[in-house]
């Protein structure tokens, strides 16, 4: 299989990946609005925990990142994804502040 080929289908999963991500901490953020405080919510927080597990273990590198770094020398922050560059580059740091967001709101829902 070529790189390119290789490439291409690490960026897939990878956008799915994101897309999971995606639906899970809004169903999240949607819970603790709602006070909908269920099993998902936390196996939500279950999945963030593994990620940052994960994400720990390969120097808050995505694997999949490091995988497709051997098919592609490109410098663009969305080389191994299909999301636009600016929300590549600033993922991390914007998925960490809505989950902050949702710890609050949990807490704040638990103490009321």
């Amino acid at each position: 299989m070529k790189s390119e080929t290789k490439l291409i289908i690490i960026k897939i999963i990878h956008t799915l990946i994101w897309l999971f991500f995606n639906v899970v901490i809004f169903y999240m953020l949607y819970a603790v609005i709602t006070n909908k405080l269920d099993k998902w919510l936390w196996i939500g927080y279950g999945l963030f925990v593994l990620e940052g597990i994960v994400l720990l273990l390969f120097k808050f590198f995505c694997p999949l990142t490091i995988i497709a770094r051997k098919y592609s020398d490109s410098t663009k922050d969305n080389f191994d994804i299909y999301l636009p560059n600016w929300l590549a580059k600033y993922n991390k740091p914007i998925y960490t502040s809505i989950l902050v967001i949702i710890i609050i709101i949990t807490v704040y829902q638990l103490l009321k």
